[in-house]
């Protein structure tokens, strides 16, 4: 279907569906890690854990860290003056990083960074390095959510160079990494990143996606075509999966798993960005026979 590439290549190119994907992972994860803080009675995590993007606590400062937390879901302010307080009478780097994510809440990106950094320099100092690698990672991102993608990368190099433990830890701060790097126009080390994230995190759709998606940017359509399929495979009800499906099939000549997957795009999320795309999409090509 060579007469398509022209259509597709005039496609607005403002959206990207692996953008919205992980927009949609991060406000769940966000919708998550605030239903856990609310819970009336829940467990004090311990230097054992770690959940909902937060740094293990241990038990000498699990309840004010859940009250700093309680704060900041409450407003961003009060958590700002809660960790203030509680770092001036020894809250560590437990108290910077409730500042970070007081400031993320209120989406003050560069105060958030500073925080998250700080937190991590400080959890370095007292010999974290499990957990100083995480708070660069959550600087990271910060920093990503903020749009200095120079940066993110550079907070990603110092969680990664800290040592996060193998498994999804490591591999979303390496996909993060990834989506650093395309921002700074460094496909080929966004790709490096993205085939360790895909070692380390291989049931995370969003690595496929991406990853899919960075080989259709690449011209490496059978690399896209496999990593495609395995996104579908992971999360068939993602609208964002879908969209970029059918990209790629007409990019490769397959009009008709193009028009099946937009539709379902559009069936799956009618009003999100991946739908609406979808939508647009599908206007452009001729009416099925």
């Amino acid at each position: 279907m060579p007469f398509l590439l022209p259509l597709l290549l005039l496609m607005p190119q403002a959206y990207d569906p692996e953008i919205e994907a992980v927009m949609n992972r991060k406000r769940k994860e966000a919708v998550e890690a605030r239903a856990a803080a609310a819970e009336s009675a829940p467990a004090p995590r311990t230097s054992g854990e770690a959940k909902d993007g937060m740094v293990p606590v241990p038990p000498k400062y699990a309840a004010p860290f859940q009250a700093c937390i309680d704060a900041a879901l409450q407003s961003p302010e009060q958590g700002v003056a809660f960790a203030e307080k509680w770092r001036i009478e020894g809250g560590g780097f437990y108290a910077r990083h409730c500042m970070g994510f007081a400031y993320a809440r209120a989406e003050r990106w560069a105060p958030a960074i500073v925080a998250l950094e700080q937190a991590a320099d400080e959890a370095e100092r007292t010999g974290e390095m499990a957990q100083s690698a995480r708070l660069w990672a959550q600087a990271g991102n910060a920093a990503l959510a903020g749009g200095d993608a120079v940066k993110a990368k550079a907070d990603f190099d110092a969680a990664l160079a800290r040592g996060l433990p193998d498994g999804i830890e490591k591999g979303e701060a390496h996909l993060d990494r990834a989506r650093a790097l395309v921002a700074l126009n460094d496909n080929k080390g966004a790709r490096e990143s993205l085939d360790v994230a895909l070692d380390q995190a291989p049931r995370d759709p969003l690595a496929w996606l991406l990853s899919a998606t960075l080989a259709r940017r690449m011209g490496e359509m059978p690399l896209a075509q496999a990593h495609i399929a395995r996104a579908v495979q992971l999360s068939p009800d993602d609208a964002s999966v879908a969209l970029e499906e059918g990209n790629i099939a007409i990019l490769t000549g397959h009009a008709d798993i193009a028009r099946s997957a937009w539709q379902r795009a559009v069936k799956l999320a009618p009003e999100a960005p991946a739908g609406k795309a979808a939508a647009d999409n599908l206007t452009r090509l001729p009416a099925a026979p």
